[in-house]
């Protein structure tokens, strides 16, 4: 992911370290900030395993926290090898006192504007400020998921939100030319190359379903259409996540936020499928949706104005609270799968 074999990574005991050069820095925190399991990371002085070495870097650090405006400062130390002189104590006093003795600063152990830290392992390493990385478990530890992927603003946010938790993310998109347009789909395939950013190697497969949706337009009855185009939708990506071995489906759903999405409504839309449907939204209002897709980089692309096949057709008056067994009737009585199947033959694939 880092792309550059000049930088180097190492890993020890509760610590990966990077070594690049400066000017390749801005570069491999691009990449730190997006990725899962991380819980933050801080450029480090590296110095030589003795005290002078240790208490040189530290002054160095303090320097460049005082050209910030940085005026009060503490330190603290960590040595995980015990052989080293001094104890942590001794460090953090020597540490202060040559800080204090060349720089414009103070020592505030309760409340500090920075905190210069020491850690001695098999080198000696100082450092201060750092940044927060997204948290969570890294990519893949938790299973491979697929995410069912509109062009809107919430189905790319529960897909990261999912990578967060650990699970290698693929996702379908389905689209009805000519009812929607090439860019509509191009949407779709762009925001899979950012969420690809979080999740490498993010598979996109695009289906045709323009006849699955024209057969239900004709067929179905008008109230039912939004909540039987879903239904198709999830078995065509149930059948799509048995091949590819995804665990289980992801949607963008918010309880209540649009008529297909009340309980019962959702109940209907997974009830002929027997993967679980993880929905990492459920609970989420309109405006955290929105925040956090700008944060990670996919609401600039959601809010393009083209219409994906989920807005095509919708009813005036749609059914609110669906009966599943009732909604397993007129989906049966379609027979779409024959049409669904066409559609997974007919698939095509991008890769991030």
């Amino acid at each position: 992911m880092l792309g550059d074999n000049s930088i180097k990574l190492r890993a020890t005991a509760g610590r990966y370290y990077i070594e690049a050069a400066e000017e390749k820095s801005e570069h491999v925190e691009d990449v730190l900030s997006r990725l899962t399991g991380i819980s933050g990371w801080a450029k480090t002085r590296a110095c030589q395993k003795t005290p002078d070495a240790v208490i040189a870097a530290c002054v160095e650090e303090g320097k460049e926290l005082a050209k910030h405006g940085i005026k009060t400062f503490k330190i603290e130390a960590r040595r995980t090898d015990k052989s080293f002189p001094l104890n942590s104590y001794e460090l953090c006093c020597n540490s202060a006192d040559a800080i204090t003795d060349e720089v414009n600063m103070t020592v505030d152990v309760r409340n500090p504007q920075d905190i210069i830290r020491i850690e001695i392992r098999e080198k000696a390493y100082v450092y201060s400020g750092g940044k927060k990385g997204l948290g969570g478990l890294p990519v893949g530890t938790a299973g491979r998921g697929l995410l069912l992927l509109s062009g809107g603003i919430d189905s790319p946010v529960a897909g990261f939100m999912m990578a967060g938790r650990g699970m290698n993310i693929d996702a379908i998109h389905f689209h009805s030319y000519p009812y929607t347009s090439k860019e509509a789909k191009q949407k779709a395939v762009d925001l899979s190359g950012v969420l690809g950013k979080y999740s490498l190697g993010l598979r996109i497969f695009i289906l045709n379903f323009t006849k699955v949706q024209m057969r239900i337009k004709e067929a179905a009855p008008a109230d039912w259409m939004t909540i039987i185009l879903r239904m198709a939708m999830m078995e065509a990506s149930e059948k799509a996540a048995t091949k590819i071995k995804s665990k289980c489906l992801i949607t963008g759903e918010s309880l209540s936020q649009v008529a297909s999405q009340t309980i019962e409504n959702l109940s209907c839309t997974q009830s002929r499928i027997k993967l679980p449907v993880l929905r990492p939204l459920i609970g989420l209002n309109k405006e955290s949706i929105i925040k956090e897709a700008k944060k990670i980089g996919t609401y600039n692309i959601s809010i393009q104005p083209y219409e994906d096949c989920c807005t095509l057709f919708n009813p005036k008056h749609p059914v609110i609270h669906g009966n599943p067994q009732t909604a397993c009737k007129l989906y049966e009585a379609l027979e779409l799968e024959p049409l669904i199947d066409e559609a997974l033959k007919g698939y095509e694939e991008a890769v991030n």
